[in-house]
Protein backbone atom coordinates (compact mmCIF):
# COMPACT_ATOMS: atom_id res chain seq x y z
CA UNK A 1 0.00 0.00 0.00
CA UNK A 2 1.80 3.47 -1.54
CA UNK A 3 1.83 6.80 0.86
CA UNK A 4 -1.20 8.29 -0.63
CA UNK A 5 -3.37 5.14 -0.06
CA UNK A 6 -2.23 5.10 3.73
CA UNK A 7 -3.42 8.34 4.03
CA UNK A 8 -6.88 7.72 2.40
CA UNK A 9 -7.48 5.53 4.28
CA UNK A 10 -6.49 6.63 8.23
CA UNK A 11 -8.08 9.83 6.91
CA UNK A 12 -11.74 8.27 6.43
CA UNK A 13 -10.46 6.54 9.46
CA UNK A 14 -10.03 9.62 11.93
CA UNK A 15 -13.46 11.64 10.22
CA UNK A 16 -15.03 8.13 11.60
CA UNK A 17 -13.31 8.53 14.98
CA UNK A 18 -13.97 12.36 14.79
CA UNK A 19 -17.81 11.64 14.31
CA UNK A 20 -18.17 8.94 17.11
CA UNK A 21 -16.14 10.78 19.84
CA UNK A 22 -17.96 11.03 22.82
CA UNK A 23 -16.70 14.79 23.69
CA UNK A 24 -17.69 15.92 19.93
CA UNK A 25 -21.60 14.59 20.54
CA UNK A 26 -21.72 15.94 24.24
CA UNK A 27 -20.75 19.32 22.90
CA UNK A 28 -22.01 19.55 19.14
CA UNK A 29 -25.80 20.07 19.06
CA UNK A 30 -26.10 23.47 19.92
CA UNK A 31 -22.92 24.58 17.37
CA UNK A 32 -24.82 23.40 14.27
CA UNK A 33 -25.23 26.39 11.74
CA UNK A 34 -22.79 28.51 13.89
CA UNK A 35 -20.60 30.86 12.46
CA UNK A 36 -17.62 29.69 11.31
CA UNK A 37 -15.32 32.34 12.87
CA UNK A 38 -13.83 29.87 15.61
CA UNK A 39 -11.53 27.53 14.07
CA UNK A 40 -11.85 24.75 16.73
CA UNK A 41 -15.89 25.28 16.76
CA UNK A 42 -15.54 24.79 13.07
CA UNK A 43 -14.17 21.50 13.31
CA UNK A 44 -16.71 20.09 16.28
CA UNK A 45 -19.55 21.10 13.78
CA UNK A 46 -18.16 19.76 10.67
CA UNK A 47 -17.75 16.81 12.64
CA UNK A 48 -21.94 16.48 13.79
CA UNK A 49 -22.90 17.05 10.81
CA UNK A 50 -20.67 14.45 9.18
CA UNK A 51 -22.45 12.09 11.91
CA UNK A 52 -25.67 12.84 10.65
CA UNK A 53 -24.50 11.98 6.95
CA UNK A 54 -23.04 8.72 7.62
CA UNK A 55 -26.04 8.02 10.28
CA UNK A 56 -28.75 8.53 7.29
CA UNK A 57 -26.56 6.37 4.90
CA UNK A 58 -24.74 3.80 6.41
CA UNK A 59 -28.04 1.31 6.42
CA UNK A 60 -28.34 1.52 2.24
CA UNK A 61 -24.89 2.07 1.50
CA UNK A 62 -23.22 1.25 -1.27
CA UNK A 63 -26.68 1.57 -2.95
CA UNK A 64 -27.07 5.32 -1.82
CA UNK A 65 -23.13 6.35 -3.01
CA UNK A 66 -24.01 8.74 -5.45
CA UNK A 67 -26.17 11.02 -2.82
CA UNK A 68 -23.95 10.06 0.31
CA UNK A 69 -20.81 11.88 -1.98
CA UNK A 70 -23.11 14.58 -2.75
CA UNK A 71 -24.03 15.02 1.16
CA UNK A 72 -20.30 14.76 1.95
CA UNK A 73 -19.42 17.40 -0.89
CA UNK A 74 -22.32 19.96 0.63
CA UNK A 75 -21.05 19.40 4.00
CA UNK A 76 -17.15 20.15 3.67
CA UNK A 77 -17.95 23.12 0.71
CA UNK A 78 -17.94 25.33 3.59
CA UNK A 79 -15.35 24.31 5.87
CA UNK A 80 -12.56 23.46 3.19
CA UNK A 81 -11.26 25.71 0.98
CA UNK A 82 -10.52 23.95 -2.10
CA UNK A 83 -9.29 26.52 -3.90
CA UNK A 84 -6.42 27.13 -2.15
CA UNK A 85 -5.33 23.28 -1.33
CA UNK A 86 -5.93 22.49 -5.17
CA UNK A 87 -3.55 24.95 -5.69
CA UNK A 88 -1.16 24.03 -3.20
CA UNK A 89 -1.01 20.22 -5.00
CA UNK A 90 -0.25 22.20 -8.19
CA UNK A 91 2.50 24.36 -7.23
CA UNK A 92 3.29 27.05 -8.28
CA UNK A 93 5.18 25.98 -11.52
CA UNK A 94 2.03 24.33 -12.81
CA UNK A 95 -0.36 27.17 -11.47
CA UNK A 96 1.85 29.29 -13.43
CA UNK A 97 1.58 27.17 -16.82
CA UNK A 98 -2.11 26.44 -16.56
CA UNK A 99 -4.84 27.89 -17.67
CA UNK A 100 -7.88 29.79 -15.88
CA UNK A 101 -10.19 26.65 -16.81
CA UNK A 102 -7.60 24.20 -16.04
CA UNK A 103 -7.43 25.06 -12.24
CA UNK A 104 -11.22 25.31 -12.23
CA UNK A 105 -11.22 21.91 -13.78
CA UNK A 106 -8.60 20.63 -11.30
CA UNK A 107 -10.22 22.22 -8.07
CA UNK A 108 -13.30 19.79 -9.50
CA UNK A 109 -11.55 16.95 -10.09
CA UNK A 110 -9.49 17.08 -6.86
CA UNK A 111 -12.68 18.06 -4.62
CA UNK A 112 -14.44 14.91 -6.03
CA UNK A 113 -11.64 12.55 -5.70
CA UNK A 114 -11.26 13.82 -2.27
CA UNK A 115 -14.90 13.26 -1.21
CA UNK A 116 -15.03 9.62 -2.70
CA UNK A 117 -11.60 8.75 -1.41
CA UNK A 118 -12.31 9.54 2.31
CA UNK A 119 -16.20 8.91 2.04
CA UNK A 120 -15.87 5.00 1.10
CA UNK A 121 -13.21 4.78 4.25
CA UNK A 122 -15.70 6.20 6.39
CA UNK A 123 -18.45 3.36 6.41
CA UNK A 124 -15.18 1.01 7.57
CA UNK A 125 -14.79 1.85 10.83
CA UNK A 126 -15.97 2.59 14.41
CA UNK A 127 -16.02 4.15 17.72
CA UNK A 128 -12.71 5.13 19.22
CA UNK A 129 -12.17 8.64 21.04
CA UNK A 130 -10.87 11.43 20.00
CA UNK A 131 -9.42 14.56 22.54
CA UNK A 132 -8.99 18.49 21.04
CA UNK A 133 -5.76 19.13 22.95
CA UNK A 134 -4.95 23.08 22.46
CA UNK A 135 -8.85 24.64 22.22
CA UNK A 136 -8.01 28.56 23.18
CA UNK A 137 -8.89 31.84 22.33
CA UNK A 138 -7.45 33.53 19.62
CA UNK A 139 -6.83 36.81 19.37
CA UNK A 140 -8.20 38.88 16.12
CA UNK A 141 -4.97 39.11 14.16
CA UNK A 142 -4.48 36.11 14.06
CA UNK A 143 -4.71 34.97 11.14
CA UNK A 144 -3.52 30.88 10.96
CA UNK A 145 -3.64 28.33 13.47
CA UNK A 146 -3.50 24.26 13.89
CA UNK A 147 -6.17 22.97 15.41
CA UNK A 148 -4.50 19.62 17.27
CA UNK A 149 -6.46 16.49 17.96
CA UNK A 150 -5.64 13.02 19.56
CA UNK A 151 -6.97 10.25 18.02
CA UNK A 152 -7.44 7.66 20.87
CA UNK A 153 -7.84 3.97 20.02
CA UNK A 154 -7.31 0.45 22.41
CA UNK A 155 -3.88 0.08 20.79
CA UNK A 156 -2.41 3.86 19.24
CA UNK A 157 -2.83 7.29 19.89
CA UNK A 158 -3.09 9.32 16.18
CA UNK A 159 -2.04 12.83 16.13
CA UNK A 160 -4.30 14.92 13.81
CA UNK A 161 -3.68 18.16 12.76
CA UNK A 162 -5.62 20.48 10.80
CA UNK A 163 -4.38 23.76 9.45
CA UNK A 164 -7.08 26.54 9.49
CA UNK A 165 -7.06 30.23 7.84
CA UNK A 166 -8.72 33.27 8.43
CA UNK A 167 -10.29 34.94 5.38
CA UNK A 168 -9.22 38.61 5.65
CA UNK A 169 -13.00 39.88 3.81
CA UNK A 170 -15.06 37.40 6.00
CA UNK A 171 -13.40 36.50 9.16
CA UNK A 172 -14.03 33.16 8.54
CA UNK A 173 -11.73 30.07 8.97
CA UNK A 174 -11.42 27.17 6.63
CA UNK A 175 -9.14 24.07 6.55
CA UNK A 176 -6.34 24.77 4.42
CA UNK A 177 -4.32 21.00 5.10
CA UNK A 178 -4.43 18.20 7.16
CA UNK A 179 -1.71 15.93 8.89
CA UNK A 180 -3.08 12.80 10.54
CA UNK A 181 0.22 10.84 12.41
CA UNK A 182 3.05 12.54 10.41
CA UNK A 183 1.32 12.27 6.77
CA UNK A 184 0.46 15.79 5.34
CA UNK A 185 -2.20 15.86 2.90
CA UNK A 186 -1.38 19.09 0.70
CA UNK A 187 2.11 17.43 0.20
CA UNK A 188 1.11 13.66 -0.63
CA UNK A 189 -1.08 14.68 -3.11
CA UNK A 190 1.27 17.21 -4.83
CA UNK A 191 3.96 14.78 -5.54
CA UNK A 192 1.16 12.94 -6.84
CA UNK A 193 0.07 15.34 -9.16
CA UNK A 194 4.50 16.21 -9.75
CA UNK A 195 4.80 12.39 -10.58
CA UNK A 196 1.52 12.70 -12.81
CA UNK A 197 2.72 15.90 -14.62
CA UNK A 198 6.58 14.54 -14.87
CA UNK A 199 5.17 11.47 -16.85
CA UNK A 200 2.84 13.60 -19.14
CA UNK A 201 5.62 16.29 -20.58
CA UNK A 202 3.60 17.96 -18.28
CA UNK A 203 0.66 18.06 -20.35
CA UNK A 204 -1.65 19.33 -17.78
CA UNK A 205 -4.94 18.22 -19.11
CA UNK A 206 -3.53 15.06 -18.95
CA UNK A 207 -2.94 15.19 -15.75
CA UNK A 208 -6.69 16.68 -14.77
CA UNK A 209 -8.08 13.59 -16.72
CA UNK A 210 -6.24 11.23 -15.01
CA UNK A 211 -6.21 12.49 -12.03
CA UNK A 212 -10.36 10.15 -10.98
CA UNK A 213 -8.96 7.15 -12.72
CA UNK A 214 -5.68 7.23 -10.36
CA UNK A 215 -7.71 7.03 -6.92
Amino acid sequence: MNKLSVFSRTLGLCLVILSFSPLVGAQMSAQTGASKQDPFDNIETMTSELLTIIADHKGQYPRNEKSYFSALNNLMTPFVDFDYVAKKVMGKKYVKLSTREQRDRFVGVFREGLVETYGRGLMSYGDEKIVLVNRQVLPDEKRVVIVKQEIRGATAVYPLNYLMAKKRKTGEWNVVNVTLNGINLSKTFSSQFQNAARKSSDDIDKVIDGWLISK
